[in-house]
């Protein structure tokens, strides 16, 4: 794990205001082509937006409406480490950083708390403690991958095992579901495979998150793209990592920067305009400008953000044709660092949101 670095979906149409504004998800599609064409290389066709019944979720969403996500460490990477105890009640949904790759069971995943890292931690201390944060009404993930995991569902084997050994751990841990952090590569089909199954075993209750980083939903042919649409009816919330990107496309077409207002609505309405609800789409950044090695932004810009994509105000340069109403929140990399500054971006973020 590097320190700095994240380790680690009835839409109304007409938002968009740019060239191709009567075809708003035309437009998205094209803005993501656009990088593509930047590389030499050709996009894939837009997988089916959900439409009608079908784009209905029974995903859960957070008794308030929003989820305010931080990823809690399970390793000492120099910011701070502590129980789940104490994580702040802004937190409603806390996402453990990570899983990692089972052994002899090619697409499995494993977990055990590393008790050596974090001042002799146990398991039973930390299914204790996820058990008290979830009788508080909050909800406990497991992410899968980060910056230096690498986890492969490549066929429908794998696909079976990942199901059956995250399974396992939501039964043995009392996880809520599990966060896909993939950033070394994935198979959108065998993914879906493997999450659906999941769903299955869990039942309606689960929560599937994701963490793409920027560049994972700038062409339809992108994995994390297609993934997202083709899993819209049981996906709860998409947390882009809008740091450690560089510039990127907007859903207008316009290279924006990281770091800034605009970075974080103009792509977050490529989201917006491809196939997510509101509620399934979440702002994430970085605690502190130690967390992540670019696009660091103040809690207060993410408020800014959140107010332009939903009222159209306060927004810098990109404002959307038509306000979207409530985005689904935010996240952050990570309550760790979060902690090394008084928790400032809980305490922004939650008040905001209305989980603090």
């Amino acid at each position: 794990m590097n320190a700095p670095r994240h380790p680690r979906h009835t839409r109304r149409r007409g938002r968009f205001a740019g060239p191709f504004a009567r075809f708003p998800r035309l437009s998205a599609a094209l803005a993501g082509a656009a990088v593509l064409s930047t590389l030499g290389m050709a996009a894939a066709a837009a997988p089916a937006v959900l439409e009608g019944p079908e784009a209905a979720s029974a995903s859960p969403v957070a008794a308030e409406g929003r989820w305010l996500t931080g990823y809690w460490h399970n390793f000492d990477n120099g910011s701070t480490t502590m129980p789940i105890s104490e994580v702040p009640s802004a937190y409603n949904l806390i996402a453990v950083a990570f899983a990692g790759n089972k052994a002899g069971t090619p697409g499995g995943i494993t977990f055990d708390v590393a008790g050596g890292e974090l001042g002799g931690y146990t398991n039973q201390q930390f299914k204790e403690d996820v058990a008290a944060v979830q009788a508080e009404g909050r909800k406990v993930v497991l992410s899968i991958g980060g910056q230096n995991g690498h986890v492969d569902v490549t066929d429908s084997a794998e696909a079976a095992n990942f199901a059956d050994s995250a399974y396992a751990l939501m039964q043995e841990f009392g996880f809520d579901g599990i966060d896909i952090d993939l950033e070394h590569g994935m198979n959108a089909r065998y993914m879906e495979e493997a999450l659906r199954s999941l769903r299955a075993k869990a039942g309606s209750d689960l929560i599937i998150t994701m963490a793409p980083q920027t560049i994972d939903f700038q062409a339809p042919s992108y994995a994390y793209y297609q993934l997202a649409q083709n899993i819209g009816d049981i996906l709860t919330i998409v947390n882009m990592q809008y740091y450690n990107s560089g510039s990127m496309l907007g859903c207008d077409q316009q290279v924006y920067s990281q770091g800034t207002v605009d970075f974080l609505t103009a792509q977050a309405c490529i989201q917006l305009e491809l196939g997510l609800r509101p509620d399934q789409v979440g702002l994430g950044l970085p605690a502190t400008p130690d967390a992540a090695g670019g696009g660091y932004q103040p809690a207060s810009n993410v408020i800014r953000a959140l107010d332009c994509l939903e009222q159209g105000r306060n927004c810098g340069a990109f404002t959307p044709s038509e306000p979207y109403g409530p985005i689904g929140g935010a996240m952050t990399w990570s309550i760790n660092w979060d902690a090394t500054n008084g928790y400032a971006f809980a305490d922004a973020l939650g008040a905001r949101l209305g989980t603090g």
